[in-house]
């Protein structure tokens, strides 16, 4: 088959198989602007260290966040985990309409098109969806770099719109995106067989998940809780300095994976508490779909639980830094010092929290496409049941009890190892032991040289340590924040419902 048309078949379809490209370039095109702005971060150069300048800052940028060389890391980070509920709401895109393309590929089959020619044809549609994604996402970095380059007064910027990645970052983003998508795409295509007659998929389950997941859960908190000893340790010996990022990202990627997988083990036990003591058909009903395809809540929710794990370790990063400001504010009145303590690290986190706030609205996406695409490829299915008396409203519910069912729990999960995970990484607030003088006679007597040394008193303030308050209010706007997305998808999914239960839909082929 010619590469032309190979590209002319992969680009052609229905209605949903243009829907599907749209919102894979779109997903693709949200990461690609993530991931360009994270590496503008990091292109920022450090400056020489001068008399006036011995900290090294870069003082073109009024932000502490992009002016110090120390914080530009942690920036950078935050900018790439929003990559993640991207990136999976890319894949739930890639779902969209899947029956009518598996039978598109079965006529193709049926045509004398071979099985490695139809799954060329399937990876080479998400990568070609991929590849206008980012390319027009580069276009929105660059116009955007030109539009909010703005300098102030003083001549500082909010932004880093006076440097750019270079050229083979650019490329590693634009051209990278597309190529792991499509090795994405023949991953998943591994246990598909293409036949004339149709798909199947080698992939039928006998019997539930097993709880492995609580042993990567396990791994990443412990992996976290041996960051601090290991960063001791590079200070005391200088050695083992490639130990704590491989912990930080061992640990994270090991517990988000857990969370997800862990989703499906709740999800196949949640089905068999329904069926055991259920008694009403939309609750049986949703406990049979359950069981059958434990997996489906793993798809549906893993960019959301994400999004939840990093908000979660946030608002326990939150707490420390509110422990830390109350103790050094407490200890500088011991010493008689009114002085308020700095509080960037504070409102820094209201940046982090709005970051996470754009995450779950990014999850609530792929939620809504993940629930809608589930709706749309079980339409016979529902029109069968209509067929034969099940009330419309019966199944709404069991919709509603099948999205509602693991995502409670799996919620909670997220939260409780996020909170887990920055409580291992900061344990506590220290206040390390010092002494200070003050001063016990009056402004006057005080500021006079003659007279200060009389009333010179040192004072010894001891170690203080002070265990953070588990940030439950902010872990409950997290929580309900995320519950609120579940039953917006479900909403929309029950729009969809409605018109996939026509009687019509047993006649579609």
């Amino acid at each position: 088959m010619r590469p032309a048309t190979l590209l002319r078949l992969a680009l052609a379809g229905t209605r949903t198989d243009i829907a599907r490209v749209v919102l894979t370039a779109l997903s693709a095109l949200l990461a690609t602007v993530a991931g360009l702005t994270a590496l503008t971060v990091l292109a920022i150069p450090t400056p020489a260290a001068t008399d006036e300048n011995q900290n090294r800052w870069s003082e073109q940028y009024h932000n502490a966040l992009l002016a110090q060389p120390g914080l530009r890391g942690g920036t950078a980070i935050a900018l790439l985990m929003l990559m993640i509920p991207v990136l999976a709401l890319a894949g739930q895109c890639a779902r969209l309409g899947a029956p009518a393309r598996d039978r598109r590929l079965a006529a193709l089959r049926l045509a004398g098109a071979t099985p490695g020619q139809v799954t060329r044809l399937v990876v080479l549609e998400t990568g070609v969806a991929a590849l206008l994604g980012t390319l027009v996402g580069l276009g929105v970095y660059l116009v955007g770099r030109d539009l909010l380059h703005r300098p102030d007064a003083q001549g500082q910027l909010a932004l880093p719109t006076d440097v750019l990645p270079s050229t083979g970052a650019l490329a590693g983003v634009v051209l990278g995106l597309p190529v792991v998508a499509a090795l994405a795409a023949a991953l998943m295509l591994r246990t598909v067989t293409t036949s004339p007659l149709g798909v199947s998929r080698k992939a039928a389950r006998e019997r539930g998940p097993g709880p492995w997941a609580g042993l990567l859960i396990g791994f990443g908190v412990a992996s976290f809780a041996l960051i601090r000893p290991a960063v001791n340790s590079v200070d005391d010996t200088g050695g083992l300095a490639w130990l704590v990022p491989l912990l930080f990202a061992a640990g994270a990627f090991a517990a988000m994976i857990g969370v997800v997988i862990g989703t499906g083990w709740i999800s196949y036990h949640c089905g068999r508490l329904l069926r055991r003591h259920a008694r009403r058909a939309p609750a049986l009903l949703a406990a049979g779909r359950l069981m059958a395809d434990p997996w489906a809540g793993s798809r549906t929710f893993a960019a959301l639980l994400a999004a939840l794990i990093f908000g979660a370790g946030a608002a326990a990063l939150r707490a420390q830094f509110a422990a830390q400001d109350q103790l050094d504010r407490e200890q500088n009145l011991l010493a008689g010092v009114d002085e308020r303590p700095d509080s960037f690290y504070l409102d820094t986190m209201d940046l982090v929290d709005a970051a996470v706030a754009v995450a779950i609205l990014i999850a609530a996406g792929g939620l809504i496409v993940a629930l809608v695409e589930g709706i749309v490829a079980r339409r016979r299915a529902y029109a069968a049941l209509v067929a034969t008396g099940v009330p419309r409203a019966t199944l709404s519910r069991s919709v509603a009890w099948q999205a509602l069912a693991p995502a409670v729990p799996a919620i909670l999960l997220a939260l409780a190892v996020g909170t887990l995970l920055g409580r291992g990484l900061f344990p506590g607030a220290v206040r390390s032991e010092s002494s200070t003088e003050i001063c016990t006679g009056t402004d006057a007597l005080c500021a006079d040289p003659a007279t200060r040394g009389q009333y010179i008193q040192f004072v010894r303030l001891p170690e203080v340590r002070r265990v953070p308050a588990v940030p439950l209010e902010h872990l409950a706007w997290l929580g309900a924040g995320a519950l609120a997305a579940v039953l917006l998808t479900i909403g929309v999914g029950l729009l969809f419902l409605r018109a996939s239960t026509a009687l019509d839909e047993l006649r579609t082929t």
